[in-house]
């Protein structure tokens, strides 16, 4: 079975992935070409939808994720045909795609949107779980209602979310890294966000004693992925109705390096698994959750194909979001951006590119089959990020951790407890980057002060001064 173009006029796209890159790179395709014919190939039967969308600065977008059936897609766009089951095979010479129930289909312009895997510790072990889909999160919560302690292996933002909101359990949290939160903060927003985990969370249904988490200094030298919120609605809640911490002189979160974890030789005891860390000692636990980042699920479309990688394993794309085989391209998780980047810019996998990589990848398929011109689209020229981490706003601009720069930049810091957590990074005198916790109201200006590139050598330290209104200031 072949999806053929019944009139020269007509165009055949395929988008493999019902993530948001691929539903975006849906609506877009439909909203450019409305005639066209459009078959979106996903494994499951529903899909991931952006809602509430809203432009909050130039670069800056807030948005929620819901799951939905994918009927309800083919409902908006008449031209959509989704097809089940999952890619099986891939041919580029021939232009067509097999699924795994046997079917062929053809296409003019494909786009691979098929996200990224967990990276797990060990591979098929009943006892570590990676949380990535709605599958793996609902299994997550199965097990954690029996469980009374559970080991956390992971330094991103599934590991930051659960550390906060898991309660009811004793929670062991390993990081290889010297601060908490690494991939976002640096230690000083570390430091300013770990009296969360100890304090009650706001607006509680009922009252609960948090679990609590226990430290350890670091040795020396040591499918579609789920929406923001992923967490909300979904009772994260152990075994344990009176959790009492163990002794121990400290009570914020271990930072254990995990650079060889070893599931064998340990232990028989009480516990289903052990964990041995690098620093020698021995954990057991109910279950491990593996949140230690994410890899480009290119399979299968690799076999008998002659695509670029990237290092991270991605499918490379050039700033028409095409990898190296004709007529393929791809966004979000599966590839990685090889263009020349903007200085500010720099590819994270996280939801907002996601959204603008389907969204441009959406664009240029258009513009390709019309004979249309498309340039680099604006959401590229600078990063920019908003989420929440233990109940703070979160505002990442720009080269926000230093990324790239070298020792030729300096940092203003700004810190009320509780409240804010303010960081510029300043490179030549020009703002390059800033993290933004709390309710700061500078996401704003400083993405203008980025943006524009103004010399701010002579504001100094008043740049975070709190007594001036900066927003005013640069008016």
């Amino acid at each position: 079975f072949y999806l053929r173009i019944p009139a020269p006029s007509l165009q055949v796209f395929m988008i493999v992935g019902g993530g948001i890159a691929g539903v975006t790179c849906v609506e877009q395709l439909s909203s450019q070409i409305p005639s066209a014919d459009i078959a979106l190939i996903t494994a499951g039967s529903h899909i991931k939808a952006v809602t509430n969308y809203k432009q909050v600065s130039k670069t800056l977008e807030e948005f929620d994720v819901e799951e939905r059936p994918s009927s309800v897609l083919e409902a908006r766009f008449p031209n959509l045909t989704v097809i089940h089951p999952a890619v099986k095979s891939l041919n580029t010479q021939s232009h067509t795609v097999e699924t795994a129930d046997g079917r062929v289909f053809g296409y003019e312009k494909l786009c691979i949107c098929s996200g990224g895997r967990p990276k797990l510790l060990t591979q098929d072990n009943p006892y570590v779980l990676g949380i990535r889909d709605t599958d793996s999160a609902q299994a997550f919560q199965k097990q954690l209602s029996k469980a009374k302690r559970i080991v956390i292996v992971g330094n991103g933002g599934i590991a930051l979310e659960l550390v906060y909101e898991v309660e009811g359990c004793e929670v062991i949290w390993a990081v290889k890294d010297k601060a908490i939160g690494n991939t976002f903060f640096d230690a000083g927003a570390a430091q300013f966000l770990i009296p969360s985990l100890e304090a009650d969370k706001p607006e509680r249904a009922a009252p609960c004693r948090r679990p609590r988490y226990t430290t350890e200094e670091p040795a020396a030298g040591s499918g579609s992925a789920l929406g923001p919120d992923w967490h909300e609605g979904i009772v994260l809640r152990g075994a344990e109705t009176g959790f009492v911490a163990r002794t121990h002189p400290l009570t914020v979160p271990f930072l254990f390096p995990f650079h060889a974890l070893n599931f064998s030789s340990l232990p028989v005891g009480t516990w289903p698994v052990y964990i041995l860390l690098t620093n020698g000692k021995t954990f057991g636990c109910d279950f491990v959750v593996s949140a230690t980042g994410v890899v480009p699920n290119t399979e299968p479309f690799l076999h008998g194909n002659n695509f670029a990688l990237a290092d991270d394993a991605g499918l490379q794309v050039d700033d028409h979001m095409m990898t190296s085989e004709p007529d393929v391209y791809a966004a979000g998780d599966v590839c990685t951006a090889c263009w020349e980047h903007s200085p500010l810019w720099q590819q994270m996998r996280l939801w907002t590119q996601a959204r603008q990589m389907g969204w441009y990848a959406g664009r240029c398929m258009a513009a390709h089959v019309l004979s249309e011109p498309i340039e680099l689209d604006f959401c590229f020229e600078l990063f920019s990020h908003i989420t929440k981490f233990f109940n703070y706003k979160v505002v990442l601009l720009g080269k926000f951790n230093a990324q790239g720069l070298g020792p030729n930049h300096e940092l203003l810091v700004r810190c009320t407890k509780g409240q804010e957590y303010v960081k510029v990074v300043l490179s030549g005198g020009k703002m390059v980057g800033a993290v933004l916790i709390g309710e700061t109201d500078l996401e704003e200006t400083f993405e203008n002060l980025m943006l524009n590139q103004m010399d701010l050598t002579q504001y100094g330290e008043e740049l975070l001064n709190p007594n001036i209104d900066i927003e005013d200031y640069f008016d």
